[in-house]
Parts: structure tokens; C-alpha cells; sequence
């Protein structure tokens, strides 16, 4: 008796939406983890004229206060690199997460300047390290053609915390303290952290049972091959095409630009929101139209909010939140396909400790370039910053390099050109 063959699939029914689902929460779990580690990194920027006025220092200090985070999570980074591999994703996580949760809450209970550094350096050490893991997770739960978008899901946290975390962490410090957004952000941290270890499955088909740590036949599996270097160069010079500008942003429209304190949180939030909607749009277009000709197209066009952010003379609020709007939707937008890019440059059994090594090289470019503004730019006499003009420069040079950067990477095992299209 033969067996009944099934029929064939119709073609006009819809695919099925179980898998595209669940692919779909794991991606806002992990983006709920990038939410709250964003959070706590990004909050220090707009809070930058109260730390200045509060703890009596110069544009200097609190570039050191920016740039610790992520020495720290550079340095963290590149040691979790050799072992991260070996472990089982979600737990490696979960791990992760706790020490930042930990981290996070002694930011709030800092009594001076010294303490509070000294808190963002551990901060730094757990925070940086999650963020090169949540990629990593992305790379290996998404395929290569739907990695740009899958990116830009997890991405989307730099709009929300724009959106929803930084004006809500402003709220919280005008009306209470400067410490309340940290210690309310670590107990939403603790929420997010049992959705993880509810909704996340064990993520263990990269471990080999029968490997050895061998560290320095590790690094040349990474830092041996050309293709490695070059992402890792593009990450670099995309962080200085952005960090020199992104953390004196709230300082300069506060000292130079005539905005208030309070209204810091209506351009955060406005250019979070409109991010929300543009970041999914160019995902969506380096999936169809190729990461690296979107990537080079936004990269290109971010020159322009780039120097307007760096040149802004005293302005109404309308016309400053207008020119975040046109920042926050190109230069961040650079980040999702040349992500992509990156990812797609590594093996998947070599993935997790390429991407912890690309997260520590990633916060050490932030945490220079961070450094390098703060020592560009000046205060003077009546209190506004000099400088920053010379900072936006730097940040145009790094973005043609970037570009010419990710004409170099190559992707493995798929292509970056464009699907083409089939029909009969």
C-alpha cells in the first residue's frame, strides 16, 4: 500500500506565522535588554549640564565620565572574548545582565563624582559586553537576508530610549534627583531579566564539548584574517564619525543654542520617534537593495545633520528639534546595515567571540573619540562651548572613511547584493 502523497503547497496561502512569531519575540526580548543598557549609557549625555553645574566640573571631566563606560567595556569585552564561545548564550546573558542590573543601581547611590566614575566603570564592564552579545545572539537566530531588518528590531532600543528612556529618565531628575533614573531603570531591569530567562531558549549548538581555551590560537582565528580587520576598522571609524558629536550634543544646544534643561527631553523625544519609524525603513531597504549601497547612501547623507549639530546658532526650539530630527534619523541610521555588514563578515562557530572582540573594539572607538571631543572643545568666558564646529569636521572625515571602510568588507558564505526579483 503506497503512501497518499501530500498536495501541493497553494501558492496564494500565506506562510506560516508560527516561526516568524516567535522569531519575533525573541528579537523584542533582546531588544528590551538593549533598551536598558542604552538607557543607562545614553542618560549620561543629557544629564551632562547637571553633572557639570552639580559636581563643579569642565567639559573635560565629564568627557571622562562618558568615555569610562566604555574603556571599561572595551576592556571587558575583549576578555569575555575568549570564553564567551564556550558558553550557552542565554546564560552568558543572564550573567551579563545581572552584574549591569547590580551596576546600575550603585550609580544611583554614588554620593560624589569619584564614586559615580567608579560605578560607571562597572557599569561599563557588563553593559558593553551585553551589547556585542545581543548581536551575536541576532546573527546566529537570523539568517543573513533577513539580518538588516532583524538588526534594525533590536536597533530600534537607541529610538525608544530616545523616545520613552531619556525623557522619562529628565523627568525623573527635575522632579527628584539625578540619581532616581538609574535606580528606576535597575528595577525595570530586574522585569526585563525574567521575561529573558522566561522567553529565551538555551542557545548552546556553537559549543564544542571537546574544545581547549587556546587564547592565542583564538586571536589569530579573529585578528588573523583580513576580512576581521576591516570590520573591526569599520566600527571603529563609525564611532568616531558619531561619538565625537553624540555626547556634548545636550551641553552645546544648552550652553551655545539658548535650550533649556527642561526642553532637552522634547528633542530626544521627537527624534526617538521619528527613528522609530525611519531605522525599520532603511533595514528594510539594505535587506532589498544591498547593506553596503544603503550604508554608503546614509552615511553620505548624515554629513550634512553632522555639521548643522555642530554649528547651530541660537535658535527657537522648533527649528533646534527639527535639525535633531534630521540627526538622530541619519547618523544612528548608519549603524543597523553596517552592523549587518560586520556580522556577516565572521563564521558562525568563530560569531560570539568575534562580536565580543567587535563590542570591545566598538566601545573602545566610542570611549577615544568621547575623550578626543572633550579635550577639542573648550569652555569660555560666558559659559558656551568652543570647539565643537572642529569636532563636526573630525566627524565628516571618519564618515568618508567608514565608507571607504565597508567597500572592503567582505561578507562570508552569502551575498550583499540585492535578491533579484523572479517571475514567469
Amino acid at each position: 500500500m503506497s503512501t497518499p502523497v501530500p498536495p501541493p503547497p497553494d501558492p496564494g496561502a500565506p506562510p506560516p506565522r508560527g516561526p516568524a512569531r516567535s522569531e519575533l519575540t525573541l528579537l523584542l526580548v533582546l531588544a528590551a535588554v538593549q533598551f536598558t543598557h542604552i538607557v543607562d549609557f545614553m542618560i549620561m549625555m543629557p544629564l551632562g549640564p547637571q553633572f557639570m553645574r552639580l559636581f563643579g566640573v569642565d567639559p573635560r571631566e565629564f568627557g571622562l565620565l562618558v568615555s569610562v563606560y566604555t574603556f571599561a567595556a572595551a576592556a571587558s569585552g575583549f576578555l569575555a572574548a575568549f570564553w564567551i564561545d564556550r558558553l550557552d548564550r542565554k546564560r552568558a546573558l543572564l550573567g551579563l545582565y545581572a552584574g549591569f542590573i547590580i551596576a546600575t543601581g550603585l550609580c544611583g547611590f554614588a554620593p560624589n563624582y569619584a564614586a559615580l566614575l567608579a560605578a560607571r566603570v562597572v557599569a561599563g564592564a557588563f553593559g558593553g559586553v551585553l551589547g556585542g552579545l545581543v548581536f551575536g545572539i541576532v546573527a546566529d537566530l537570523v539568517p543573513y537576508a533577513r539580518r538588516a531588518s532583524a538588526t534594525a528590531i533590536v536597533a530600534a532600543a537607541f529610538s525608544l530610549a530616545s523616545v520613552a528612556g531619556i525623557p522619562c529618565a529628565l523627568w525623573l531628575a527635575a522632579r527628584i534627583s539625578w540619581r532616581a533614573p538609574f535606580l528606576v531603570l535597575a528595577l525595570a531591569s530586574v522585569a526585563v531579566a525574567a521575561l529573558a530567562m522566561w522567553l529565551l531558549p538555551p542557545m548552546r549548538s556553537h559549543v564544542d564539548p571537546d574544545a581547549r581555551p587556546r587564547p592565542l590560537g583564538q586571536l589569530r582565528a579573529i585578528f588573523g584574517v583580513a576580512n576581521h580587520r576591516w570590520a573591526f576598522a569599520l566600527m571603529i571609524a563609525l564611532m568616531f564619525a558619531g561619538f565625537t558629536v553624540i555626547p556634548f550634543i545636550a551641553p552645546y544646544n544648552v550652553a551655545n543654542v539658548g535650550i533649556s534643561e527642561a526642553d532637552l527631553a522634547v528633542i530626544y523625544f521627537v527624534g526617538g520617534l521619528a527613528t522609530l519609524v525611519t531605522s525599520q525603513v532603511i533595514g528594510w531597504l539594505a535587506d532589498r537593495r544591498g547593506k553596503r549601497r544603503v550604508f554608503t547612501a546614509i552615511a553620505l547623507i548624515s554629513i550634512v545633520p553632522l555639521l548643522v549639530t555642530t554649528h547651530l546658532p541660537p535658535l527657537p526650539l522648533p527649528a533646534v528639534v527639527a535639525c535633531a530630527v534630521l540627526f538622530f534619523v541619519f547618523v544612528p541610521g548608519r549603524f543597523g546595515p553596517a552592523m549587518a555588514l560586520v556580522s556577516g563578515s565572521v563564521e558562525p562557530r568563530l560569531r560570539g567571540s568575534f562580536m565580543s572582540f567587535n563590542a570591545a573594539i566598538q566601545q573602545l572607538g566610542a570611549g577615544l573619540a568621547s575623550l578626543l571631543a572633550g579635550l577639542v572643545i573648550g569652555r569660555a568666558a560666558d559659559g558656551t562651548l568652543t570647539g565643537y564646529g572642529t569636532v563636526g569636521w573630525i566627524a565628516v572625515g571618519c564618515t568618508l572613511g567608514a565608507i571607504w571602510i565597508a567597500g572592503r568588507v567582505r561578507v562570508v558564505g552569502a551575498s550583499d547584493r540585492p535578491p533579484v526579483a523572479t517571475g514567469v
